[in-house]
């Protein structure tokens, strides 16, 4: 058991996540505004995207969808849980492996939205950029989101410093 305690991460992440999709879809009437915090720079809505970030791939058939949003990403998944616990051959370090369950949970959040809700991923944080790349606001994201994009990037950072280091962190 000792062995998966980074699993308590990746299950941690999938309950904030649906439980605070629960309470938007609860509270907050589809496509509007139910919150808005310091002066608009973070305002909660409900939404719902049927795609992948930035709404790529809306417009793709159904049987595409499902290979492109819901297959595929499992076989990550679960071959990303198979590197984790199980690869010999490659080295990844506890830190790493913490980020590789932020991964996973909110993979699963997401995952969980598209096959239980008719492909529709529930986003409600909207945030200003004030025009940061051409945009007012950022597309509307969630916990599941957040989780992906931060380990991600803290995966990459890591995998730098470790090259560049010949160390493993």
């Amino acid at each position: 058991m000792k062995k998966y305690k980074h699993l308590f991460l990746s299950v941690f992440i999938i309950i904030i996540d649906q439980l605070s999709k629960i309470f938007i879809i609860n509270n907050i009437k589809l496509n509007t505004i139910g919150y808005s915090f310091f002066n608009d720079f973070l305002q909660i809505i409900h939404v719902r995207n049927n795609a992948v970030a930035f709404s790529l791939g809306h417009t793709l058939s159904l049987p595409v969808r499902t290979t492109l949003f819901i297959i595929i990403p499992i076989i990550v998944l679960f071959y990303v849980f198979y590197l984790m616990y199980y690869e010999k051959e490659i080295t990844i370090s506890p830190f790493q492996r913490w980020l590789l369950a932020g991964f996973i949970g909110g993979g699963v959040g997401n995952l969980i939205d598209r096959i239980f809700r008719d492909f529709q991923v529930v986003d409600f944080m909207s945030n200003k950029v004030f025009g940061l790349f051409g945009l007012e606001r950022w597309p509307t994201w969630n916990f599941a989101d957040a989780s992906i994009v931060i380990c991600g990037v803290l995966m990459l950072i890591s995998i730098i410093y470790g090259y560049f280091n010949n160390k493993k962190i």
